[in-house]
């Protein structure tokens, strides 16, 4: 059983309050204190981080080498709530770095075969998976899960683990429009990027249209350039941990001092080396720039 102290008692993590109000009361099993012990023993976890995780909901975007590993770590992390999105189907070039597949898997579609994987490892954990790529006219359906949640003043994120820049700038519109959170990873070659993006609580750091305008022209990614499996582990993990720290409220005390959000970081997998950058929000992005926007109150607010 954890030593920290029980949901009765408030307990601060970085201003944020958790307290058994949050919760109805709940608390963590004595199965469920076993299994997440490690994380629980973590002050800026405890039993009320881990029960906040319980209620999370995360959508997944992409269920190629980022994707599958993400999925991984957060379910069995105790997330509570997944929802998996890829039309593609497993291909003999995937498993060398996408190991939560093997050669049984190829021919049939990524998300199902990871919803069924991931039900097995982390039964705890509901997991949906929807066969079909995300556009700007599917995004309503595919983040249907995680809005219901969120509307239930639950912790939300998107992560998006595609290798597309159409579908990341659906992605990216599609959060900004529903006052999402997303976490963005990429790696082509021996070259990784990673950024979080939360217009409600951090909105001076833009968006990845800020980033890289749609009219940009994009020519890498690992299935022209090339990649080593550990390079897409370590992404996945640093967006998993990512996603994990801005779910449990980690480093959120305010704007100026954030290290998670407004950070761009580059990976040189030949050096093992990472490099990051400040970001701002572009004052004529046409996806996040100045607008009236909803937080989840409903009440409208200029940024």
């Amino acid at each position: 059983m954890s030593k920290n102290p029980p949901l009765a008692h408030a307990e601060v993590l970085c201003g944020h309050i958790h307290s058994n109000n949050e919760h109805c009361g709940h608390t963590l099993s004595d199965a469920d204190f076993m299994r997440y012990s490690r994380q629980v023993l973590l002050p800026e976890v405890g039993e009320a981080g881990q029960l906040q995780l319980a209620d999370a909901g995360v959508a997944i975007i992409g269920l190629g080498g980022l994707g599958q590993l993400a999925a991984q770590y957060l379910a069995c992390a105790g997330i509570g709530s997944l929802t998996l999105i890829d039309r593609d189907k497993v291909e003999v070039s995937n498993l060398p770095r996408q190991l939560l597949f093997n050669d049984a898997d190829i021919g049939l579609n990524k998300a199902r075969v990871a919803k069924k994987k991931l039900n097995g490892i982390a039964p705890h954990c509901t997991v949906a998976a929807l066969e079909t790529a995300f556009n700007a006219a599917t995004s309503a359906h595919h983040l249907a899960d995680i809005l219901h949640i969120k509307q239930q003043g639950k912790r939300v994120l998107v992560l998006d683990c595609t290798d597309n820049f159409a579908t990341r700038q659906a992605i990216n519109r599609s959060c900004i429009e529903a006052a999402l959170p997303l976490v963005s990873a990429s790696i082509a070659a021996f070259s990784g990027q990673l950024f979080a993006v939360d217009q409600m609580q951090f909105p001076s750091g833009g968006c990845y249209h800020c980033i890289f305008p749609a009219q940009t022209r994009v020519s890498q990614s690992c299935s022209t350039q090339g990649v080593l499996g550990p390079s897409v582990g370590v992404m996945a993990s640093m967006q998993s941990l990512v996603a994990m720290q801005l779910l449990l409220n980690v480093d959120r005390c305010d704007e100026p001092k954030n290290a998670l959000l407004g950070r761009f970081w580059r990976f040189d997998a030949k050096s093992l080396s990472w490099t990051a950058a400040i970001l701002t929000r572009d004052p004529h992005c046409d996806v996040c720039g100045p607008k009236e926007v909803h937080s989840s109150s409903d009440k409208p607010r200029k940024l």
